[in-house]
């Protein structure tokens, strides 16, 4: 029986594959060493996702989970809620930015730290999945806002809990609302239905927490979506391929939310590349997201200028015909991702083109763009 416990991570380099721990230099093992004692996000991989990582310094894979001593580096715009969370928060657990969704945070626990991860305060705080005393005012305000179409389960991961505690899970969340249907046989809903969507990584991460009786489970709650974390291509292993096309193949959508990083992914053949084989697995890109402004991940962050730049080489390659040998486009125009960020400290989510760019200012931090929402209001977002 799968629980939170069953998941190995690895927490000492020590008990790295061995060329991946023989790659690790003086300076990297300092900083790692003292991470506790200034209270970072620690280091944890699965051993399946370490398994994927070269030993170069530069390798994509290996730098997602790599502590690396640059994440010391002070960054006058790093914000501890980049997405400014907290302005939204209507429960302890539960966020409401958008009209018709709300993101539950159903845990802290994770299969394992990106470094590059935007919520690196609250996973390194590793709260247990949700209880029934911190679901009752998740419920309580689900109750009297029937705008909420939608719950995006999000942490942590949520698939680091049992298939139980997530049946439980879901089965609350659709009573909060009576009338609705629960589990049972797949039938067409309402249109007044609460949809979910489970926003994780481990079929990247731990494929094998993919299994027959999970699969079942999402089913059982449809409607119900998978939003799955994928940044390369070689993180697509034979496992993690089987476990996304059994996902895909059980009818669940998958869809797939790639960060942009800096040294990592920042040119189109390789994000060209990624979204053609998601989608070969029967699963849709849907975003491409410019990196938030988390403390310790500046290294990561693509210029957003340079950033434009790579998504209109990809929109213009991923229309073009395969070698000139097909009328057949490499990636259709509508399964090219949207190109999006999050307003710093809380101003949602907006598709990026030169347009959002609204001028530049000058701030304590530094030189920042004036980005601009859908209401006209201006947000700067760092120059370099």
């Amino acid at each position: 029986m799968y629980n939170h416990r069953t998941l190995k991570l690895i927490t000492d380099i020590d008990h790295l594959p061995p060329a991946l721990a023989a790659s690790i230099s003086p300076e990297e093992r300092a900083y790692i060493e003292g991470i506790a004692a200034r209270g970072g996000l620690p280091f944890a991989v699965t051993p399946h996702f370490a398994s994927l990582a070269g030993p170069e310094k530069d390798d994509p894979i290996r730098r997602q989970f790599m502590p690396d001593p640059q994440e010391a580096q002070g960054d006058p715009f790093a914000l501890e809620d980049p997405l400014g969370e907290a302005c939204h928060r209507v429960a302890p657990r539960l966020i409401h930015q958008y009209q018709n969704r709300a993101l539950l945070k159903t845990t802290a626990l994770c299969g394992g730290f990106c470094r590059f991860c935007f919520r690196r305060v609250w996973v390194a705080e590793e709260a247990p999945f949700i209880s029934a005393a911190e679901l009752e005012p998740v419920q309580d305000y689900l109750k009297v806002h029937p705008e909420i179409r939608e719950i995006l389960l999000s942490g942590g991961d949520p698939l680091r809990a049992s298939d139980e505690r997530l049946e439980w899970l879901f089965q609350e969340l659709r009573a909060a609302r009576p009338g609705l249907q629960t589990a049972g046989p797949r039938l067409p809903k309402a249109d007044s239905a609460l949809s979910l969507r489970i926003c994780t990584r481990l079929p990247i991460t731990a494929p094998d927490r993919i299994t027959p009786e999970l699969i079942g489970l999402l089913s059982r709650f449809s409607p119900l979506r998978a939003a799955v974390h994928i940044n390369h291509s070689r993180e697509l292993s034979p496992e993690s391929r089987r476990a996304l096309s059994a996902i895909a193949e059980a009818g669940i959508p998958v869809l797939v939310q790639t960060v942009l990083l800096k040294g990592i992914n920042d040119d189109a053949e390789t994000l060209l590349t990624l979204f053609r084989e998601c989608r070969n697995l029967g699963l849709i890109p849907y975003y491409l997201f410019q990196l938030d402004l988390a403390p310790g991940t500046a290294h990561f962050r693509l210029p957003l200028k340079q950033g434009l730049a790579l998504y209109r080489k990809l929109q213009i390659l991923g229309t073009e015909p395969e070698n000139n040998s097909s009328s057949v486009p490499l990636l259709p125009g509508n399964l090219v991702p949207a190109y999006a960020v999050d307003l710093p400290g809380g101003g949602g989510k907006i598709r990026l083109s030169k347009k959002s760019i609204a001028g530049e200012t000058v701030l304590p931090a530094g030189r920042a763009y004036l980005l601009k929402d859908k209401d006209g209001k201006l947000w700067p977002y760092p120059v370099d």
